[in-house]
């Protein structure tokens, strides 16, 4: 494995690779891997000195534009956006100014929800706990989007089939993938699940992109 090439696309990608093993290895059970998910990004997230750094970014306000902007190609302005795993709100407050959309959030860290909560109080009746993968929605979106690190990775799949459920468009991303690879998006291609479009940018890393793609219910 090129260590530096995956640092790059994950900073604390060893820790999640000894989770992601433990869970395979049935040392961990579905609570234990959100529990030490949780462990390990929390604490980060809260003690962060910048937004960015608290929506889980190392870039600051000009990189964090540059890599997450791409989401408001999947959107229109006065859509209704969730984002799962929204952590201080910062990209439901970066959508509101790029997309012109409705923001709301859902976050599994009670702490980190009420962080949101604290940033943007005039959007606190629209951040929620709970878990994406058995959470009830309380209205449809027009647009979901989600990553994939908020469930272990044999969970994928159902996640994606079950957001879909709740919008119209489901936006995956934005991750950072080698260029010219196969990627997450070839992996939810290949579950018969249609591509109805992709976005990507430059990333600072010469082997790498910024990408996302959606699916359309």
């Amino acid at each position: 494995m090129d260590e530096q090439l995956a640092a790059a696309k994950e900073g604390a990608w060893r820790e999640v690779a000894a989770i992601d093993a433990a869970y395979r290895a049935g040392e961990l059970d579905e609570a234990g891997w959100h529990e030490a998910m949780a462990a390990l990004v929390v604490p980060a997230y809260l003690r962060a000195e910048t937004p960015q750094g608290g929506s889980g970014s190392s870039r600051d306000a000009a990189g964090w534009e540059h890599a997450r902007s791409l989401l408001a190609d999947a959107t229109s302005p006065g859509q209704t956006f969730l984002d799962v795993g929204c952590a201080n709100g910062l990209l439901l407050e970066s959508m509101a100014a790029w997309g012109g959309v409705e923001p709301y959030g859902l976050e599994i860290s009670p702490e980190l929800a009420e962080l949101a909560r604290t940033r943007l109080p005039e959007w606190r009746d629209r951040i929620w706990v709970g878990n994406a993968a058995d959470w009830q929605p309380p209205r449809r979106f027009d647009v979901i989007r989600t990553g994939f690190g908020y469930v272990p990775p044999d969970r994928e799949r159902a996640l994606v089939e079950r957001l879909l459920g709740f919008c119209d468009r489901l936006v995956i991303g934005v991750h950072n993938e080698e260029r010219d690879r196969p990627g997450l998006e070839e992996r939810v291609a290949s579950w018969g699940l249609p591509i109805a479009g992709r976005s990507e940018r430059a990333h600072p890393h010469p082997q790498l992109v910024y990408k996302a793609f959606w699916l359309d219910a």
